[in-house]
């Protein structure tokens, strides 16, 4: 069997057509506002409430350098976007970072990008699922339920809490984009607007205030701090880390089906989620700093999960600390949602082009949603929250999260390059830097710095002390990679076997 039709226009029937010749199933329905939503949600949450205090644990050097590193680590991410932007404007569909590798540079890569990229974000909805309960406990500490914070420290009860809130949100997933929608976004304003009371708090007190409430409510100091020597690849090291957090704006480019006026809108919500984001990151941590001594942060670190709100709560009243750590409670949560719809279109894109089982793209008439996708990538992320458990660090999440989306990320300004020698059609349809030499510029620019952070993260990753290797992310990473590779190759082999001419189908994109 084989595919007809142009390479823009993405018309004709496929190899496997899960939901009728006519079209995937899915529904053009998410605005402008729910597509940045999409993205905004994706990218705040752990990002800024946890690694920015966390980071003096797994990065001990860093010390008073995080908002240097934070900014650093900006750097390639806008670079990113600006590569997700122009692939997003050129090919609008459902699994982007899948399809847009692919058409540029074959399936295989096509592959790697994206399962790399659903694997490591799947991980990490399960870290983030497990991460809230700590903002719980801090909630119940803060007024005063002292047995009840100790509860929620215990570890069946945090993996069972975080499995709950998952599970709710692949819910949501599952009744539709409405649903949805009707989700992201009333918690999104509540998320900001909690949010500014920890920016506005932030630069209210100061390092005096904190160590004067520290002494009141403790009855010791701010200690001294010396923590080992940071050096270049350790800066780098730490803006790698911190570059995860502006990690999520690629969730607009996986709803590409579901965008409607998707030319325009899909590039306009990822430049939106990328600047609001990235000022509200450097405003808050620079409000954090601003109160918190570095020096406590890094000696508590080393004994205990930190949050950003909870070492607020030191200078403000127990409502005040409640209502921030509700925040920062309601960022996390707001996350699920937008992860889930996100990497649930990258299953539903394999599985639409025949690489994967064909039952994952399935669409329900009902709901217009892919449920068999949703519920792998929610199955993948339960296994998550009980490894973060086992592991006793949710960092090791962070880090493989981290090496998939680097990978990712490269592999999208690769595809930037390749695309208008590959598939000219399709390139022709790029709306934002239609300059070659300006996207060269850019995408050599992002190649080279995603390029240096991955190499720095793998570096530390193989040489820090670990119990055992699986408590690595790079061996965990390339043994997953190598068994998808395994499901790609025998679905690849069955696609040429029944006569699809694979090399057009991977020239042409995906229908509406």
């Amino acid at each position: 069997m084989t595919r007809t039709g142009t390479p823009a226009s993405g018309g004709g029937s496929r190899g496997n057509p899960p939901a009728g010749a006519a079209g995937t199933g899915l529904a053009r329905q998410l605005g402008l506002w729910g597509l940045a939503a999409t993205g905004i949600c994706s990218m705040l949450g752990a990002g800024i409430n946890v690694v920015p205090v966390m980071i003096q644990r797994n990065v001990p050097g860093i010390a008073d350098n995080v908002l240097p590193a934070f900014a650093f680590g900006a750097v390639p991410a806008v670079l990113a976007g600006l590569a997700y932007a122009m692939l997003a404007s050129a090919m609008p569909r459902a699994g982007g970072s899948y399809v847009f590798a692919s058409r540029a540079l074959g399936p295989y890569w096509g592959f790697v990008a994206s399962f790399s990229q659903w694997f490591g974000l799947s991980i990490v909805i399960g870290v983030v699922s497990y991460l809230v309960v700590p903002f719980l406990r801090d909630i119940a500490g803060a007024l005063g339920m002292a047995g009840l914070a100790d509860a929620l420290d215990a570890g069946p009860v945090r993996v069972a809490l975080a499995l709950a809130m998952l599970w709710t949100f692949a819910w949501v997933n599952l009744r539709g984009l409405k649903a949805y929608e009707r989700t992201v976004l009333p918690l999104m304003v509540v998320m900001f607007a909690l949010g500014a009371i920890v920016i506005v708090a932030g630069f209210w007190f100061d390092q005096g205030d904190f160590a004067a409430a520290l002494l009141a409510r403790e009855g010791v100091e701010v200690p001294a701090a010396t923590p080992p020597p940071l050096g270049p690849a350790g800066f780098l090291a730490a803006s790698g880390l911190l570059f995860a957090s502006f990690v999520g704006f690629d969730a607009i480019a996986q709803a590409g089906g579901e965008a409607r006026n998707p030319n325009r809108a899909l590039p306009l919500a990822i430049g939106l989620a990328v600047l609001i984001v990235g000022a509200y990151y450097l405003l808050f941590t620079a409000a954090v700093y601003h109160t918190v001594p570095w020096e406590f942060v890094w000696a508590r670190a080393q004994e205990q999960d930190l949050t950003a709100p909870g070492l607020l709560g030191y200078v403000l009243p127990p409502w005040w600390t409640v209502l921030i750590v509700a925040g920062a409670a309601i960022a996390l949560i707001n996350d699920l949602p937008a992860m889930i719809l996100s990497v649930s279109r990258l299953v539903f894109a394999w599985a639409e082009d025949g690489i994967f089982p064909s039952g994952l793209a399935r669409v329900r008439s009902t709901t217009r949603t892919p449920d068999a996708a949703i519920l792998l990538s929610t199955a993948l992320a339960s296994v998550a929250i009980v490894g973060s458990e086992w592991a006793g660090d949710f960092f090791l999440g962070v880090d493989i999260m981290v090496t998939s989306m680097l990978v990712n990320f490269t592999l999208m300004c690769v595809s930037v390059l390749v695309l208008p020698r590959r598939n000219p059609e399709i390139a022709a349809n790029f709306r934002v830097l239609r300059g070659a030499a300006a996207r060269t510029s850019v995408c050599v620019a992002g190649i080279v710095l995603l390029g240096a952070f991955l190499a720095t993260h793998t570096w530390k990753d193989l040489t820090t002390d670990a119990a055992a290797w699986y408590l690595r992310s790079t061996p965990l990473w390339i043994g997953v990679m190598a068994l998808g590779s395994l499901i790609y190759l025998r679905k690849m082999g069955a696609l040429r076997a029944s006569g699809v001419d694979v090399d057009h189908l991977f020239r042409e994109l995906p229908p509406e």
